[in-house]
């Protein structure tokens, strides 16, 4: 009996010690500072006139509670938290339930956090499931409870959860799946909303109308036991089918929350901006983003791509003279998928690896008119290896062509004979001088781009062709400002000279050739498909492997960047090759319509001599002639006078 009081009694001491220890961190967290919930993770994108794009929390409008619907806050209440008007921010008896079943069935099968606790993960912590976070989410819990009543923390837990299809908050889930405010939504429009933050990608109506429908009566059932709707009600939900929208009332494009994913992304790996006011502090983010540029772009996807094929595309528009990002499509539509395919993903980008290695080879001693032999060709190297690369459709002159012609056609056996011909390191450190990050391999194959390349990445390279040598990265946000104004970070316009602008501005020439008529010969310009709707100059290179199309192009005022595969990296049909082409050429030619058309700098040091674009011999015949442009000093021994009777014999093989 004597243990039996005692324990009694311990039992009592410590039940009054957790008393009175709970008692005082709810009266450490009354007197202590509370919590800017209105202003925690809260973001203001503005594009590059300064317009606002998008505001709130985590790109959630913030709405009153008054102006959300009854039905809203009863079905989140009755799914999420049925105690939350009754608890203090635990619910002490539903922990005690979990822990028994979770135990019991030796793995989680039950949660216990309250909405306070939830709302305090979104705003201020990440999911670590660590001890440390637990107690700071238990704090920050008390501290929310105590500073805030019961409908100001549920206002501010539906105005940041995220609904789906990048939809954070009440408002713009019922902007975007019902056309209408949050207050205005109907019983069974409320339920469906509440049902989508269980799993936003599974239960959206958008894409998952009849799963959004079993999660729906999944809530409502939950309304029906907590009786806030009776059984009457219950028995007629859903017998017709609900309206979807699925479109945002402003900046309605399907392809904007990529790009602000992007400005997220980078945002995050700013060291400048602590990620304590990231997390706290809410941030005004001016970006790059040019909203008519977006418009033309997403116009130009949708044009040409078929929204039921599973074909999918990447692009991203970039100003060559600073490196910002004016547009970016990391797919067809992020309302069906979220994955961020110029931002994420890495593909095998073809021949638009070639300008990088024609760069390497002006600047190594090769000129413009240099020729090889195209012809099938195996190549053998130690221990009896073997590659033997092949020209699309198997085309080959069975002659000797220029380095212009080459890039024309883009001929794989030319392209590798260079390659081998200047030694397979060349290209690996031209790219890496360049800007590229990644790493490439020293193999025959390189020039083909048999390796797979992040598109952002791989821009930064091009923009260095695009800016006449000067390397600079690629950026989405120009200046990071706290919510009184502060700036915070600052785009600095770092540039690097690393490449000669002679052999750039011969380059660039060249790859004029992938839409010039004067290369139609045995085989024609990659890009003569849309040659009647190009306006002005650009340099241009296409790719493609059996998974991939690419399409490149460039002037002083632009570079784009297009990609178009499946993601499951299956084999794509040759017909939709034209699809990247389209999107490129309909999107810079609307985005530079009105604007003054321009073209790099002859420099003083370059000299041009017309000559057959396919040969690099002499001729009179005008349409089969091109501008071919060397550093002087470098260009052929013809005279002027005599081009009729002397040929080229300017080979460096």
């Amino acid at each position: 009996m004597r243990w039996i009081k005692l324990s009694i009694k311990i039992i009592i001491i410590l039940a009054f010690m957790g008393i009175l220890g709970i008692g005082g961190l709810y009266t450490y967290a009354y007197f202590s500072s509370g919590l800017d919930i209105k202003n925690a993770n809260q973001f203001l994108i503005y594009d590059d006139k300064e317009e606002l794009v998008y505001q709130g929390s985590s790109t959630s409008k913030w709405v009153s509670i008054d102006d959300i619907s009854p039905f809203v806050r009863d079905a989140m209440v009755s799914v999420e938290d049925k105690n939350f008007y009754h608890h203090y921010g635990f619910d002490i008896p539903r922990i005690i339930k979990a822990m028994y079943l979770n135990i019991k069935n030796k793995k989680i099968v039950q949660g216990a956090s309250t909405i306070s606790q939830q709302y305090v993960k979104n705003l201020f912590l990440d999911f670590d499931q660590t001890w440390e976070r637990k107690i700071e989410e238990a704090l920050l819990t008390m501290k929310l409870e105590t500073h805030y009543d019961k409908l100001e923390i549920l206002e501010g837990y539906l105005n940041t959860i995220n609904f789906g299809q990048g939809n954070y908050g009440i408002e713009n889930a019922s902007n975007y799946y019902f056309n209408k405010r949050a207050k205005d939504l109907t019983l069974e429009e409320a339920i469906m909303l509440v049902g989508i933050p269980k799993s936003p990608g599974y239960y959206n109506p958008v894409t998952n109308y009849d799963m959004a429908v079993e999660r729906a009566k999944v809530v409502a059932l939950t309304m029906l036991n907590n009786g806030y709707i009776d059984e009457e009600i219950y028995n007629n939900l859903y017998k017709e089918k609900l309206e979807i929208y699925g479109k945002r009332e402003q900046n309605n494009l399907q392809t904007l929350m990529y790009y602000q994913d992007a400005v997220y992304n980078e945002l995050y790996n700013l060291d400048e901006v602590p990620k304590s006011l990231i997390e706290l502090g809410g941030l005004k983010i001016y970006t790059s983003l040019n909203m008519e540029s977006q418009k033309y772009l997403e116009e130009a996807i949708i044009k040409n791509m078929d929204s039921n094929d599973p074909l999918q595309v990447a692009s991203v528009v970039i100003n060559p003279k600073t490196g910002e990002v004016m547009a970016l499509a990391g797919g067809y539509d992020y309302a069906v998928s979220q994955y961020n395919r110029a931002l994420q993903s890495e593909r095998q980008v073809g021949s638009v690896m070639k300008p990088l290695l024609y760069y390497s080879a002006l600047e190594n001693g090769m000129v413009s008119s240099s020729t090889f032999l195209s012809e099938p060709t195996t190549f053998a190297f130690a221990d009896n290896q073997t590659y033997s690369p092949q020209n699309y459709n198997e085309r080959y002159g069975n002659k000797d062509i220029t380095m212009a012609a080459a890039i024309s056609y883009s001929d794989n056996i030319y392209a590798v004979k260079t390659h081998l011909f200047l030694g397979e390191e060349v290209l690996v450190d031209t790219a890496k001088r360049m800007g590229l990050k990644k790493k490439l391999p020293a193999i025959p194959s390189l020039p083909l781009g048999t390796i797979e390349l992040n598109m952002l990445d791989f821009a930064v390279p091009y923009m260095t062709l695009a800016s006449g040598g000067y390397k600079r990265e690629v950026t989405f946000i120009n200046r990071v400002e706290d919510m009184y104004g502060n700036v915070l970070y600052e785009k600095d316009n770092e540039e690097e000279m690393v490449l000669n602008y002679n052999y750039v501005y011969i380059l660039n020439e060249l790859l004029t050739g992938t839409y010039n008529n004067a290369f139609n010969d045995y085989n024609t310009p990659t890009v003569i498909s849309i040659a009647g709707q190009i306006s002005r100059k650009y340099a241009v290179k296409t790719g493609s492997t059996g998974t991939d199309f690419w399409m490149i192009g460039y002037n002083p005022d632009i570079l784009m960047m297009v990609w178009n595969g499946n993601d499951d990296a299956t084999e794509i049909n040759v017909n939709q090759g034209n699809i990247s082409k389209k999107i490129w050429v309909e999107t810079v030619e609307n985005i530079l319509r009105d604007k003054e058309a321009t073209w790099y700098e002859q420099p003083d040091n370059v000299v041009g001599i017309p000559l057959n674009a396919v040969t690099g011999q002499a001729t009179n015949d005008a349409k089969k002639s091109i501008i071919f442009y060397y550093v002087k000093g470098s260009e052929n021994t013809y005279k002027m006078d005599d081009y009729e009777d002397k040929e080229s014999t300017n080979r460096d093989d």
